[in-house]
């Protein structure tokens, strides 16, 4: 009579083991999606952000140029003009940030360093463990009691 009882509560047992497993695995393929759906909509902001920016800065550079322009024409001074070029860079980086090929290329790069340069990516001391910040949290605890 024991060994059925025993065998049914070992068969319970592991059901509600493969159960738990199971959920783990739901429960991180969700968060998985989610941080992906957050980077997603973050990265969207991001370029909504960039091509919004350019539109104005769009409509400040060309004033800036039609301006710059003709005051060089009526003082006879070229060196009027300089200031369109760093201009100019800023004009093309956020054109390029909004509806080129920027972000491809940052991700490539970014794919790259992680690839073959992954030792850039090592945090000072190594990753944090738990003993880590176990020893920062008591040092700056005022009412840790030591077992």
């Amino acid at each position: 009579m024991g060994f059925v009882f025993s065998k049914s509560v070992n068969d319970s047992l592991k059901a509600q083991q493969e159960f738990m497993v199971m959920n783990s695995r739901l429960q991180l393929e969700r968060q998985l999606l989610m941080q992906n759906q957050m980077r997603e909509r973050q990265t969207a902001m991001q370029i909504a952000w960039t091509r919004e920016f350019l539109k104005y800065f769009g409509t400040f550079f060309g004033l800036a140029a039609v301006g710059l322009t003709a005051g060089a024409i009526k003082k006879k001074n070229p060196g009027v003009l300089l200031p369109i070029v760093p201009l100019s860079f800023i004009f093309a980086y956020q054109y390029d940030m909004g509806y080129g090929t920027l972000l491809q290329r940052i991700k490539g790069e970014a794919e790259n360093i992680l690839d073959t340069q992954s030792t850039l990516l090592q945090l000072p001391k190594g990753p944090l463990t738990y003993e880590d910040l176990e020893k920062i949290r008591r040092s700056q605890s005022k009412f840790f009691v030591e077992k």
